[in-house]
């Protein structure tokens, strides 16, 4: 018996509150990879929170992380995210395809911010 792979569509895990345990925690899920780097930036986050007196590098910090999980639950709008950078970093590709692309990962990243005002 083999192992067929399992396709998904829509979104694997639901979209988490942006606070930094939420996050890490999908990240953990959707991106294991990526969890050095979280952890590396919230620590710089905090870092700069702390030596400003602001909160700004929090919440680019946890905008940042959120568009990261609200594009990587999604597997297919990871995939077309993938494929549009590919596209758009490709020197052989036309003007036109190049345009297409990078009007593909606005399109996404759009997609991925509006979730997070939900």
């Amino acid at each position: 018996m083999s192992a067929q792979p399992v396709h998904h569509e829509g979104p694997i895990i639901p979209m988490p509150p942006l606070t930094r345990d939420a996050l890490r925690e999908a990240v953990k899920r959707v991106g294991l990879v990526n969890l050095p780097q979280f952890d590396l930036e919230a620590g710089r986050a905090f870092d700069q929170a702390s030596q400003t007196g602001s909160t700004a590098p929090l919440q680019l910090f946890l905008r940042r992380w959120g568009v990261f999980v609200a594009i990587e639950r999604d597997p297919g709008r990871a995939a077309r995210l993938r494929e549009a950078e590919r596209v758009s970093q490709d020197d052989t590709v036309g003007e036109s395809e190049f345009r297409a692309a990078m009007a593909e990962v606005n399109r996404i990243l759009r997609e991925a911010e509006r979730e997070l005002e939900i």
